[in-house]
This record gives C-alpha cells, structure tokens and sequence, in this order.
C-alpha cells in the first residue's frame, strides 16, 4: 500500500470505528442515486466492481466498492490519496471518491481494451517496433510515477491493459496496490511478483525504484520471445537465477531480435541496481527511440510462446470490460433508441472467500485490500527469507 506523509487524508474515530476523512471525499447515503449500476465487473477478497454510469454525465466508470469493516483506513487512505494525486495519459486513475455508512467506493477510470497478451496474439503481425512503443509507453508513465516518488513495486504483463479497442490505443498501468511513496529513496518491504521482481528484493536487501526498471527489462524479454527469463519448477533455483541475473538468449527464439534489444534488456536487467538503467536512461536507448528496432515480424514465434507459457488459467482475469460494454451497445440497438431494461443488480455484498485476482485488471488499485496488510507483509519477508537461505545453503 501506499505510504504518504503530508497527505490530505487523515483517521478519525466515530462510535469506535476508524474512518477516512479527505478534504475531497463526498458522503451519499446511498451510491444508486449517484451511479446507475449496469453490470458486475467482478469481485475480491474484499471488494466488488462494478461498470457505472454516472446519472448526471452519463460516463461509465469502474466502481470499487470496499466494505468498511474489512478495512485498515491507514492503508486505504494513502492508497487513494497517491491514486488522485497521479495524473499520466498512461496510468488509470481515481477520478472520485465516495462513503457510504458502511462502505467506501473508489470510482476509477474505466479501459476496455483488454489485456496485453489478448492483443498480441490478437494482433496476426508483430514485430519489435511493436514492442518497443509499448515498452516506450510504459517507461514514460513508471518515469512519471519516479518523478512523483511513486515506485509501483508489481509491474508485470497481467498489469498492463489497453485503454480501448482501437488498433492504436494506449496502454495503461493498473494495480497500484503495492506502490509506495519513496521521498528517502530507499525500502525495505518484500513485495511484488517472483518473476518480475528484482535480485536486491530478494535477498532481503535495501532497494530503490530500480527495482521498476528491472521489471520493465523482463516485460520487454518477454514481450520479444513469448516466455519468461528466469523458469524453473523448484522455486529455490528460481530465486538463486534472479539472484544471480542468470539469464540467456535462446536459440532460436533469439536470432532475428536486433542486438540492440538484447543490449536494451541487458541494461535494465543489471543485477546490479546502481547499474541499471533509470527510466530516463532507458528512454534514450536507440532501441527504445525507434532507431534500431526492426521491423521483421515475430509473431508467430511470440504469440506460440505466450500461449504456451502463459496459459489464460494462470492469468486471465474474470472480468472483460470490452465484453461487458460491447454487450451494452448490442442491447441497446436492438432496442432502438430507447435504454435498454436494466438487469438486477445483486446487493453489494463483500465474500471474504472471492479470488483476489478475479477484477485486478479493472483498476488501478490493488484488489486485494487486506486489512492486516502488515502482517501479511511480515508474513511475505518470512517467506523470501526462508527462500534465500534454502539458496544460501544449497550453495548458492
């Protein structure tokens, strides 16, 4: 969660009960006389989405609806409050945010687009300057985020969603629910993705919003090959390779990939953090500027890998945005011009037993908001712990 000082927001008890009071936070008794609520999106541990349309503007939105009592206000507060200061045409933001008695309800932009992977394979043609202008885009919102001292902590494929349909439409960075305010520069915390993440987080060391940059570099290995750097079924040798930046380029996935790609990947994959690119060292690279990546297509070679190593049970998410508004246009012209009957809309109710992951693409804050969040990062710092010593002490 997001850790912030000198934040709007602030705790206040009432009859007991924690709760979050923001200079820009709006009170309503019941969110159905703000939102017309037109179809459930998904749910989590904690929350369910839903696809709104705001009765005075008539925007569709994503609706969060976060149940007090399975709350901790400190971390909700910091959240929401780094999500409405955040403003990048490539990072979903928070554009409201309202309390009920018993719930919060985070109104977040809505992109429809899918996700990365979707439009890969979707694609029929796909070549490196592809992915160079995604990675483009992505560096130029995560140096954004820098500038601002937001480091996200989590970013990854599954994080990554366009913002409509359209052929050239942007991508977007979502789940901000492991970013972090970083005015000292420096961390601690274990947290983020094993793939994804970097050797110093792993070892248990102090790290730095490097450790974004060595994400992106393994987005873009795999946005180039289809599969993952570092693959191994025991998770000892796979923490040992990230600890040791022990990757290849493989043949033949890598022989028609421009030397200036691999010279990119190798830069922002630097086990060394203080070696490692910045974002606005990466956003000069060649290959990043257009200069060099070529223009031969690679996606038969790329979406064969995507589909084989990132099976849609892993990762897909359960909701469809697009699906879900392409479903709306559907109904509405087959009833003319008049709006479609609504559909029932069950009451909002929070099942502690929902997958976290079912609505993690929706927006762009975690899904999972737990309201022992500290402990479960105790818990995590245990766990990498035991991990790297079992690395330690099989030798490596």
């Amino acid at each position: 969660m997001f850790i912030i000082c000198g934040a709007c927001c602030g705790n206040r008890d009432t009859m007991g009960r924690k709760e979050i009071s923001c200079s820009w936070k709006k009170v309503t008794n019941n969110i159905r006389d703000v939102f017309e609520f037109k179809q459930q999106l998904g749910s989590g541990s904690f929350s369910e989405v839903y696809l709104v349309s705001e009765k005075k503007t008539g925007n569709l939105y994503a609706l969060k609806c976060l149940k007090k009592k399975h709350l901790s206000c400190t971390n909700l507060e910091n959240e929401i409050t780094v999500l409405k200061k955040i403003r990048h045409d490539n990072v979903i933001g928070l554009e409201d945010f309202y309390e009920s008695r018993t719930h919060y309800y985070l109104v977040m932009q809505l992109v429809s687009g899918g996700e990365l992977f979707d439009r890969i394979i979707d694609r029929g043609v796909y070549t490196e300057k592809d992915a160079s202008q995604l990675v483009r885009q992505v560096l130029q919102a995560v140096n954004y985020l820098h500038e601002n001292s937001i480091v996200h902590r989590d970013l990854k494929p599954e994080n990554l969603l366009y913002f409509n349909s359209d052929e050239n439409s942007k991508i977007m960075i979502s789940d901000f629910g492991l970013s972090k305010m970083s005015d000292h520069g420096v961390m601690s915390t274990a947290c983020g993705t094993p793939g994804y993440v970097a050797p110093e987080v792993l070892a248990q060391k102090p790290y730095s919003k490097a450790v974004d940059c060595w994400s992106i570099g393994v987005i873009t290995y795999i946005l180039l090959c289809g599969y993952p750097p570092f693959f191994e079924d025991n998770e000892t040798r796979l923490f040992s390779k990230i600890m040791r930046a022990d990757y290849a380029f493989h043949s033949p996935f890598w022989d028609n990939i421009s030397e200036s790609a691999k010279d990119f990947i190798r830069n922002m994959m630097q086990k060394h953090p203080h070696k490692r690119f910045t974002t606005e060292q990466a956003l000069r690279h060649p290959w990043i500027i257009g200069k060099t990546a070529r223009d031969q297509d690679i996606y038969e070679t790329v979406s064969m890998q995507i589909q084989r190593n990132f099976a849609k049970s892993k990762w897909r998410q359960a909701f469809n945005a697009t699906a879900a508004i392409n479903h709306m246009k559907k109904r509405q012209l087959t009833n003319g011009d008049h709006e479609a009957p609504p559909q029932p809309i069950p009451a909002i109710a929070i099942n502690p037993c929902a997958s976290h992951n079912s609505a993690q693409g929706v927006q762009g804050v975690n899904e999972n908001i737990d309201p022992s969040n500290c402990f479960n990062e105790i818990l995590y710092n245990m766990y990498c712990a035991s991990r790297v010593l079992r690395c330690h002490s099989s030798g490596f």
